[in-house]
Formats: C-alpha cells, sequence, structure tokens
C-alpha cells in the first residue's frame, strides 16, 4: 500500500467526525428554525422542536408565539404562554429590566424573585392603576426587587422585558391569566444589542419617573437590522408613532390586513380607505366590543369599502398588529389611538421581514375564519 493511500486512510474517519460535527452546529433548531407557538391549546403547535421547516437564506432570527384560548373556557391553567416568558427568565445570568401594564401572575412572580436570589439584577416599572390591586408587586418588593409605579392617570402601556442586555420580548401580552388563557394575544422574542440598547434607554427613563411627554425622544437606533432584516423600533408618545404608522400603510401595494383591539384613529382610517381606493385590498378584525363604540373606525373603514370582520372571541381579542404586502408586520403595545400616539408609554416595532410577516399572516387568517362577518352598514355582532 502506498503512503499516499495510507494517509487517506488515516484521515478519513477524522475528516467523517469533523463533517458530523458541524452538520450538528449549523443544522440547530436553536439557530436557524422559525418557533411559532400557540399556547393555551392542549396541543400546542411547535415548529422548530420536532417538525424543523426548511431552512431559509437568511436563518430565522426571532421567536413569535400566539395564545390560542380553549373556547368554551375551562378552569386549566397550564402550558400556557407564561412558560415560554418563564423559561427565558430561568435562563438570564445578568439582568432582567420589565415595563409591564397588568403584573398578576403568581408563577412569573416567582420566577423573577428566584432569578434576583441567584444574583440578577431585576428591575420592575408597572402601571399602578392595573397592577396595584394584585399581590405580585408586593411580592417582588418583599424580595427587594425595585419597583417603580407610573403614578399618573394616562397608561404605562408597555409589555416588555430586555434580558441580560441581549434579547428583548414584546408584543400585546400582559402578565395576567386572562392574557395567558382566554385573550388571542401575541409575543416576539429576539436577541440584537441595538434593540436590547433601545429597550433599555427606555427602560431607564421610566425607571427614573420620566413618563409619557416627559420622556425624551432618544431612542439611540430608530432604525437598525437583525441578519439583514430592517426594523423600525419607536417608543409613543415621544417619538410620533401614528405618522410612522400611516406611512407604512401609504406605502403598501397589494394588501393592508390589520387586527386590532382599538382601533380610533381617524387619519389612520382615511389612510387605509385612500389605499383601498388605489385597488389595495383592505381587511381587516376589530375587538367586537370597542367596534360599536363612536370613536371606532369600524363603520368608517365599513362603509369606505374595506372587508371587516368581528372578533369571536368572548373574552378579549387583544392583538395590535398591522401586515402589509406579505413583507412588513407591525407590532407591539401601541393601540391604534390617539390616546396611544399622545398620552400612554408605549412602544412600536415595524419589522421588514417576508417570514415573520407570514406569520402574522397566518394567525390573521386563522382568526378570520373565527369571527363574525360584518352586515350591511352595522359593526355589530347581532345585526
Amino acid at each position: 500500500m502506498s503512503k499516499k493511500n495510507t494517509v487517506n486512510r488515516l484521515l478519513y474517519p477524522f475528516l467523517v467526525i469533523l463533517i458530523i460535527a458541524l452538520y450538528g452546529v449549523f443544522s440547530s433548531d436553536n439557530i436557524f428554525s422559525q418557533t411559532v407557538r400557540e399556547t393555551g391549546t392542549s396541543t400546542p403547535t411547535v415548529m422548530g422542536a420536532t417538525d424543523t421547516p426548511p431552512l431559509p437564506e437568511n436563518p430565522v432570527w426571532y421567536e413569535v408565539y400566539f395564545t390560542s384560548p380553549r373556547i368554551p373556557f375551562d378552569d386549566i391553567y397550564n402550558g400556557g404562554i407564561e412558560n415560554v416568558l418563564i423559561e427565558k427568565i430561568n435562563q438570564s445570568k445578568v439582568s432582567i429590566d420589565l415595563a409591564v401594564y397588568e403584573f398578576s401572575l403568581e408563577n412569573v412572580t416567582q420566577a423573577l424573585i428566584a432569578a434576583k436570589n441567584r444574583g440578577v439584577k431585576v428591575r420592575v416599572v408597572y402601571d399602578d392603576e392595573f397592577a396595584d390591586p394584585d399581590p405580585q408587586i408586593n411580592e417582588l418588593k418583599g424580595a427587594g426587587v425595585p419597583v417603580v409605579p407610573d403614578e399618573r392617570s394616562a397608561f404605562m402601556h408597555n409589555k416588555f422585558f430586555v434580558f441580560d442586555g441581549q434579547c428583548i420580548w414584546t408584543g400585546s401580552f400582559n402578565i395576567s391569566q386572562n392574557a395567558a388563557y382566554r385573550n388571542n394575544e401575541n409575543a416576539l422574542y429576539f436577541c440584537s444589542s441595538e434593540a436590547s440598547e433601545n429597550f433599555t434607554s427606555e427602560f431607564e427613563e421610566l425607571f427614573a419617573g420620566q413618563f409619557g411627554a416627559s420622556s425624551p425622544s432618544n431612542t439611540p437606533h430608530p432604525v437598525y437590522t437583525v441578519n439583514g432584516s430592517t426594523v423600525e423600533n419607536y417608543f409613543a408618545p415621544e417619538d410620533r408613532v401614528m405618522e410612522k404608522v400611516i406611512a407604512q400603510v401609504k406605502s403598501a401595494q397589494k394588501y393592508i390586513h390589520f387586527m386590532a383591539f382599538s382601533f380610533t384613529d381617524g387619519d389612520l382610517g382615511q389612510a387605509m380607505i385612500e389605499k383601498l381606493m388605489r385597488n389595495v385590498d383592505v381587511a381587516g378584525i376589530f375587538e367586537s366590543r370597542g367596534a360599536t363604540s363612536e370613536y371606532s373606525e369600524c363603520l368608517f373603514l365599513l362603509q369606505g369599502g374595506a372587508d371587516i370582520f368581528l372578533d369571536g372571541n368572548p373574552r378579549t381579542f387583544h392583538h395590535k398588529v398591522i401586515i402589509i404586502d406579505g413583507q412588513v408586520v407591525i407590532l407591539g403595545s401601541f393601540n391604534f389611538s390617539q390616546s396611544a400616539d399622545s398620552e400612554n408609554d408605549e412602544n412600536l416595532l415595524i419589522i421588514h421581514d417576508s417570514s415573520l410577516a407570514a406569520a402574522y399572516e397566518n394567525e390573521f387568517q386563522k382568526m378570520k375564519e373565527m369571527s363574525y362577518p360584518t352586515h350591511g352598514n352595522s359593526c355589530r355582532t347581532n345585526d
């Protein structure tokens, strides 16, 4: 046997091991898979755990979660979206900053206390009107966690966490049992130094008592990229957020789909009608209870020719989402109202990513199937 063949035979097993090891690293579900979980059902759908989709050209950089309430409701309170949040809390090593509107989940409270006890720096900002009646804030205080209430009539309406100064959690999801098991909600988790710096900067302002108009407009990175996707990152009331939303709506070429807990802003409604008149499809789902308000844009959009539905959840349809052309998704705590734009403390992301837009479009189509169509000139479900 030649010396060359002998060397090849000796190297071959090591090359095989190296190839297998590299494949294991670069095909890891944790790195490349899109996680879309419907939480709150007895059989949650999990992409990325066992059913890995084909690898996208650009690895998916986020995890997106949608609640799926059991209707009719039951008394089973496990397997919900808060368990994912608790996983993130348990994985934190250095710091957790959270700004929350409602805070009444005991298991999240205990996870935060456990994090504090293992040396993680935990800080909380909350809306005193909605969180104070529940005992969980006092439990955090008793454990030595610093907490700051907003103590004003307008809302501290954020629902965000910053983990270790590296990753964020945001969306419509309040830290409550209703949000986890009764409402339709969404949450987005991703890691980005720019996003974390933005949300940490906002948190520091709130923690220092700078709420509402007193919060300066100084977001470090209003626009940044994550894995090739452009993200616009704004906070209300200081960043004139509604202007940014309307600008995106005006850019639509094919369709505008929305899911709205509260939609009362007339300028946004007018922008949608103007696009509809230019042959852009406009369709949306309103929270049925708010749709009948004299301030709601439901009737205006319906009479203007938009395809309008009323949600079918007996509890709360809490999404604040707009999907544009299958390329852009708008999400966060920001309702489509003047209060959100000019009074409340809110956050909003405009994300240019077709795979994330597809995930939210899938939720829109699912919710539409469960909603009531409108009839004639009425935004009432029983007309």
